[in-house]
C-alpha cells in the first residue's frame, strides 16, 4: 500500500478550511488570499480547492483556484473575512479524491 506524503501546508489550509478562515499565501511568485474551501489530491499529489478573495474578476463566481499544495509557500491563516461564491461545489476535475471540504449550500 503507497501512502501519499502531505506537504507541510496541509495542516494549516485544513485548520483554515475547518474553521473557514482565509489564508495568505505565494504561488508562482504571486502573493494570494485564499479562503480553503476542499482538500484532497490530482494524480496523487495534494491540492486544494479555493476561493481567490482578491481576485478582483468581474464575475466571482470565476474567481475559484485549485492549487498543489506543495507549490504554496509562506501560508499564514489572517483575519482577512472567508469568502465563497454560490456557484461552490467540492466535485471539480481539479481533485480526484476528496479528503475534507465544506458541505455545497443546500438547494
Amino acid at each position: 500500500m503507497t501512502t501519499t506524503s502531505r506537504p507541510t501546508p496541509w495542516a494549516l489550509l485544513e485548520q483554515a478550511l475547518l474553521e473557514r478562515r482565509a489564508i495568505q499565501a505565494a504561488y508562482h511568485g504571486r502573493t494570494r488570499l485564499l479562503s480553503p474551501h476542499a482538500l484532497g489530491t490530482k494524480n496523487g499529489r495534494a491540492k486544494v480547492l479555493a476561493y481567490q478573495a482578491d481576485d478582483h474578476a468581474a464575475d466571482p463566481a470565476q474567481q475559484w483556484r485549485s492549487l498543489f499544495v506543495d507549490e504554496l509557500q509562506d501560508a499564514v491563516i489572517t483575519d482577512q473575512p472567508w469568502r465563497t461564491a454560490p456557484n461552490y461545489t467540492p466535485h471539480t476535475s481539479g481533485i480526484d479524491a476528496l479528503d475534507v471540504h465544506i458541505p455545497p449550500p443546500s438547494k
